[in-house]
């Protein structure tokens, strides 16, 4: 596979990793391998970054986007993740009421389907 897709698959930013990883192929087993023993090229920067948008928004309880309208264009390191969540701006604050939103309305959602496919499965006895 692409460096691309291993890096996304090991949840890593490809542009801190080695430059023999950005520009060899990952075989499924050497994938694996990363899994299973990491190196500590790897483990380091899953522990303190530059984190991937996906790995950032994530930290932060945010959307990808709400990242994008926070003006957070940038990878982030876990240093400044923590210092965000520490001292919370006011588009995160934002950002975050609205990620909470949507999954109560999710969860609603799931309950009302749920509560649906009971009904049909009770009519159809």
């Amino acid at each position: 596979m692409k460096p691309a897709t291993a890096a996304q698959k090991l949840g890593i930013y490809l542009p801190a990793a080695p430059e023999e990883f950005q520009n060899a192929d990952v075989t499924r087993e050497q994938l694996n391998e990363l899994l299973a023993t990491p190196p500590e090229w790897l483990v380091q920067l899953r522990l303190t970054g530059p984190h991937p948008r996906q790995i950032v928004s994530s930290k932060l309880g945010v959307s990808t986007s709400g990242l994008a309208r926070g003006g957070v264009v940038d990878p982030l390191t876990t240093a400044e993740i923590q210092e965000l969540l520490a001292a919370p701006p006011e588009w995160l604050v934002r950002e975050r009421a609205t990620q909470a939103a949507v999954r109560e309305e999710q969860k609603r959602i799931r309950a009302r389907n749920a509560e649906r496919e009971e009904l049909r499965e009770r009519e159809a006895k």
